[in-house]
């Protein structure tokens, strides 16, 4: 990256929309939902290219509640791995040694028993870690989201505003830039209200053929645009 000049993204947030791993397995002549294996693998990778590129906040489009819809294989398929997965990444030394923070968002009280608790597990162990924040979007929908604070503004009785209507989000942050694999370029009901002063990149890339090489090139694309707010 020009000038190795990382501690300016120390206060980065960004946003991966991971699309593209039912296409790569496809490509391999494999079942669709077995690609979502293979970009847990790149998900992996992922958590030591923040550490080297200083990203410490990061928000991750992994499920989305209209995901659910799709085959009951398929939907079966990625229960079973989000609890793999989360297994692992509970005994993941790097969480304490690094100091990072783990949340969920996302309408996740239509999963059973096990992965809600895995989940809560998570963010119990990591809720004091304060160098990096890891959120992972699982059944998640932007639209619900924003229906879901308007009703508990309304049962609070609180007044509508920006300020308390942020604070009722399941993500209060706003990332500075959002990346989508695989090559579609369209929001899918990420992050509507968060994302509207987010920088958006694009990938022909699919999510499991993602590489460190592509985050540093996302980031200097992001650091030669100018942003402007609407000004």
């Amino acid at each position: 990256m020009k000038g190795n000049n990382l501690s300016e993204f120390s206060a980065f947030h960004i946003g991966i929309i991971l699309d593209g791993n039912r296409r790569f397995a496809k490509k391999l002549m494999k079942n669709p939902w077995e690609g979502h294996g293979y970009g847990a693998e790149t998900l992996k990778k992922l958590f030591d290219w923040l550490k080297e590129f200083n990203i410490r906040k990061i928000t991750l489009y992994c499920l989305s509640l209209e995901n659910l819809k799709r085959t009951k294989e398929e939907v079966n398929y990625l229960v079973k791995l989000f609890k793999k997965e989360l297994l692992e990444l509970e005994k993941d030394e790097r969480l304490e040694k690094e100091k990072i923070k783990i949340k969920f968002i996302g309408k996740t009280s239509v999963f059973d028993r096990e992965l809600r608790s895995l989940m809560r597990r998570l963010e119990e162990k990591t809720k004091d870690n304060k160098n990096y924040l890891v959120n992972f979007a699982i059944a998640y929908g932007g639209r619900q989201e924003i229906i879901e604070a308007v009703k508990k503004l309304i049962s609070e009785k609180k007044e509508i505003n920006e300020e308390n209507f942020r604070d009722c989000l399941w993500l209060k942050d706003e990332p500075d830039l959002i990346i989508r694999t695989g090559g579609e370029k369209r929001t899918s009901n990420f992050l509507p209200w968060q994302s509207i002063y987010s920088e958006w990149i694009f990938l022909d890339k699919l999510w499991p053929e993602f590489t460190k090489e592509d985050l540093r090139n996302c980031m200097e694309e992001f650091r030669n645009r100018k942003r402007r707010f609407g000004k």
